[in-house]
């Protein structure tokens, strides 16, 4: 459409065919083609008029769990090819942290935080952005429990506390756990902290429903937050 001679387009549609892995299949229309690869059709469109950023807007969000993962990966590593600027929206924080050099987390138009992954999740600013970032999400505690750490409110991650059969800072009961292989995760009531604390363990630990439990959060791991959920 743009009129450009021959021997470019030919260059920038097999560039991009290259960089997509879609070289054998230039001779089908995309409605021949799979999920994921109309996703990568949709991002050579964008490589041909080689930009001097790209703009993601949820790209992956029809695509089913294996094709995400996929195209994830295919997107990390054409951003590190192509070295160019891209700026992705996501309301998955597994793709945000997985893909991102820097996030803006971002509630109602307001920018909470700025910052890398890891530093999101090792300091966040506000409870926000600490019940954001992190999967399963952040233990959030109020009263008394908040108050011995000078704090309105403190966030325990489920992966900073250790359970014990026999001894720890807090007592409840397992309702839930989930086994997945390498983690368990166990949601435990009647602790008198909050209504479910959730502990992220190895997948060896044997605790199941109704089993009583100890918990204790590492101390260098809770993070508090003032009324207004700001960090302290």
């Amino acid at each position: 459409m743009a009129k450009m001679d021959q021997a470019e387009i030919d260059r920038r549609v097999t560039t991009a065919a290259d960089v997509l892995n879609l070289t054998d299949y230039l001779d089908r229309r995309p409605g021949q083609l799979s999920g994921g690869q109309r996703q990568r059709v949709a991002i050579g469109r964008a490589i041909v008029r080689e930009p001097s950023a790209f703009l993601f807007d949820e790209p992956l969000s029809n695509l089913d769990a294996a094709l995400r993962v996929g195209m994830r990966l295919e997107i990390s590593e054409l951003h590190k090819r192509l070295k160019t600027t891209m700026i992705y929206v996501t309301h998955d924080q597994v793709e945000a942290m997985t893909m991102a050099d820097k996030i803006v987390v971002l509630q109602a138009g307001v920018i909470e935080q700025v910052g890398s992954p890891l530093e999101l999740y090792r300091t966040p600013c506000n409870r926000f952005v600490a019940g954001f970032i992190g999967s399963p999400k952040m233990n959030f505690i109020e009263g008394d429990e908040a108050a011995k750490q000078g704090a309105h409110a403190i966030g325990v991650r489920p992966e900073h506390i250790q359970v014990s059969a026999t001894e720890g800072a807090w007592k409840g009961v397992i309702s839930v756990s989930e086994h997945l292989g390498s983690d368990t995760f166990f949601h435990v009531h009647d602790t008198g902290l909050a209504e479910t604390i959730t502990v992220r363990v190895d997948g060896e630990v044997s605790f199941d429903h109704g089993d009583t439990v100890y918990l204790t959060p590492r101390d260098d791991m809770i993070h508090r937050f003032d009324a207004k959920g700001l960090r302290i």
